[in-house]
């Protein structure tokens, strides 16, 4: 895969604790940030985009990959969750924490596909 696009979210669960809602969220204040018509300047197809999902969260066992996968529309998108992000507890010491997710999107194509 040729890497031609790096994007960058952060997205937040306020109140419920949940790690897949951020991450959910991070992806989509990436994907918010990007109108580029990448597919169409190399003459491929929306379907051939492959995206890589970085997520950076205090706790990667609690995120839901698929939930973060229905996120995209189209192309071919792989979820790797990592630890990163912050946990951010409550003042009065009482709840979940608010979570915040860190999130990198990479775009690319299978470039040889151009030359042949």
């Amino acid at each position: 895969m040729q890497k031609l696009l790096v994007e960058f979210g952060m997205g937040t669960s306020l109140r419920r604790g949940d790690y897949t809602q951020a991450a959910v969220r991070g992806v989509k204040d990436a994907l918010w940030h990007n109108s580029i018509n990448l597919a169409e300047l190399f003459g491929f197809e929306k379907t051939d985009m492959r995206i890589l999902v970085d997520v950076g969260v205090q706790a990667p066992e609690k995120v839901d990959i698929a939930e973060v996968l229905k996120v995209f529309p189209y192309g071919q998108a792989e979820v790797r969750v990592q630890v990163g992000g912050l946990d951010i507890p409550r003042p009065d010491g009482d709840g979940h924490p608010t979570i915040m997710a860190n999130v990198a999107l990479t775009v690319g194509f299978d470039m040889e596909r151009i030359n042949d």
